[in-house]
């Protein structure tokens, strides 16, 4: 486990549920938007552009409802461009998992295996979340730390 800094992101969310695949849907919507409005161009006072897709608002643990924002740090929240959100997390302890392979395959199995030792983990489902920087590009060798809030 490791202590990590709060930080804030700018970008877009939906609100989903594992249940019934809903997620894969909503989650692959959410990407697709994010890359055709070129939002990468819009987010000011961005600190990284490394994309971060933060998991938050759980309703109850991974099987309830929850809200993904995709997005990047930023220094500020005082401009948030319209059609937005603009989120600040708190620092928190976390476990981090890193997801190897073909995307976004690899991170949805790195999931599975995260869901499956979920009572071990002691997850504190205050957020979690994932960091797509330059090793997030190798095709069939990417790689995608996952950082989940623990208690």
């Amino acid at each position: 486990m490791t202590q990590i800094n709060g930080f804030k992101v700018i970008g877009i969310s939906v609100e989903t549920t594992n249940k019934d695949g809903q997620a894969m849907n909503d989650l692959m919507t959410l990407w697709s938007r994010f890359q055709t409005e070129n939002l990468l161009d819009r987010i000011p006072n961005q600190l990284s552009s490394d994309i971060y897709s933060v998991y938050t608002d759980y309703e109850s643990d991974y099987t309830g409802k929850y809200t993904c924002v995709l997005g990047l740090t930023v220094s500020s929240l005082d401009t948030i461009p319209e059609g937005m959100v603009g989120r600040e997390f708190p620092g928190q302890t976390v476990t981090t998992f890193l997801a190897e392979g073909m995307l976004p395959e690899a991170v949805g199995e790195k999931w599975r295996e995260i869901w499956a030792s979920d009572k071990e983990l002691n997850r504190s489902y205050t957020y979690d979340f994932e960091i797509y920087g330059d090793r997030a590009r190798n095709n069939d060798q990417s790689e995608v730390d996952i950082y989940i809030g623990t208690k």
